[in-house]
């Protein structure tokens, strides 16, 4: 069996710089299918574009490219990959106290400490904050190391201020504090994210994290939140958006594509997590689009 654990990732800061800042162009960061996790926390901008956003617990899909904060040790897929369509991508890594625990101790700072925080479910900025901050996190490549700095510290500072945001996990998810002991719940998260698309017993499920079917879906729904079941259907929901926005398939052929073999369940399971039926979902997309 392949590895199901999310990776380690090992971040180096850049040089003459006390955080990391990568711009890449299109769609050259494909991470969309590595789930791992690091110390750092990670701010990216996706430039135009589409695609899926696997964070923690957390699964939808981003249209219009994407502004997300994630937080330290909070496992996630990457955002990008060969299908996503954006310009460019742009990602800043950071150590919770890469500025030094006093000055973000200090009451000019505090709200970095604060943005940080919340951070640990995931942010998703809406688009006004994400076309203000975009364009100043790719001016920083630019920059000398003091000027980037500066220009940094404001943009996290304008992001501690942003009223135009989501939280992505539930208060008190789980596995962003000790990801080295929940090495079940991340196997798990592979798994789905691997095999979403065929039948998934549950049987199967709890005998790859060594736990029998009622202890695993106690365990799951304190981990997330959320039931195994609903988790699935919501990765194949997901997944369908994807598809409904990308591909010109009929709502059908999307419903088999994403894992669901009753159409009748694919249309109240998308309903019930997306708000509106899918071919709704199409109409508004291209009405946008256009």
């Amino acid at each position: 069996m392949k590895n199901l654990k999310p990776s380690f990732e090992v971040i180096e800061p850049s040089f003459g710089s006390s955080f990391t800042y990568t711009g890449y162009e299109q769609n050259a960061n494909i991470k969309s299918h590595v789930w791992h996790y690091h110390p750092e926390v990670e701010l990216v901008f996706v430039n135009g574009g589409s695609g899926k956003r696997q964070i923690g617990s957390h699964l939808s899909y981003y249209t219009d490219g994407d502004l997300i904060l994630v937080g330290s040790h909070l496992p996630h897929c990457g955002f990008t990959d060969d299908t996503t369509g954006n310009r460019n991508e742009t990602v800043i890594q950071m150590k919770p106290d890469f500025l030094g625990t006093t000055f973000m101790d200090l009451p000019e700072t505090k709200s970095i400490q604060a943005l940080f925080e919340r951070a640990r479910g995931g942010i998703a900025f809406g688009a006004d904050t994400r076309y203000l901050v975009g364009e100043r996190m790719e001016a920083l490549a630019g920059q000398h190391p003091f000027e980037r700095l500066m220009g940094f510290i404001s943009i996290l500072h304008d992001l501690e201020q942003a009223d135009d945001y989501k939280v992505l996990n539930a208060e008190g998810f789980a596995i962003e504090t000790h990801v080295q002991d929940n090495d079940r719940i991340n196997m798990v998260f592979n798994y789905v994210k691997d095999n979403f698309r065929e039948a998934i017993p549950l049987e199967d499920v709890a005998e790859i994290a060594s736990m029998t079917v009622p202890s695993f879906c106690r365990y799951f729904k304190k981990m997330t939140r959320k039931t195994f079941v609903h988790f699935v259907n919501e990765y194949r929901v997901v997944h369908a958006c994807k598809l409904l926005a990308e591909q010109p398939m009929s709502i059908s052929e999307v419903c088999y594509e994403s894992g669901f073999n009753n159409f009748s369940h694919f249309n109240k399971s998308f309903k019930e997590i997306t708000g509106k039926s899918a071919s709704q979902y199409r109409h508004e997309l291209k009405a946008h689009i256009v």
